[in-house]
């Protein structure tokens, strides 16, 4: 998957720490490094919320996606229907 996470862009802009943050969100800070290292597989749309309200931003100021390499098929699970499209 190519969703970066910039989470280290709005801690540096807003000069906060990470266990700060951690701590303003109600997570671990290992889980916070999971996240903002890009090894999370998912976020729940309330930790985001809470990361957004933390950092005064939009998801879109943390989150960005980016072409994969264009190797393999990827799977859309779209209301039940399953789309595909190769690369």
């Amino acid at each position: 998957m190519a969703i970066i996470v910039d989470i280290d862009v709005m801690l540096a802009r807003r000069k906060m720490a990470v266990g700060t943050l951690a701590e303003l969100v109600g997570i671990t800070p290992a889980n916070l490094s999971v996240l903002k290292n890009g090894r999370a597989k998912a976020i729940r749309f309330t930790t985001l919320e809470a990361i957004c309200k933390a950092l005064d931003c939009q998801p879109g100021d943390i989150l960005r996606w980016e072409p994969d390499d264009g190797v393999g098929d990827t799977q859309i699970q779209v209301q039940g229907q399953q789309h595909g499209s190769s690369r």
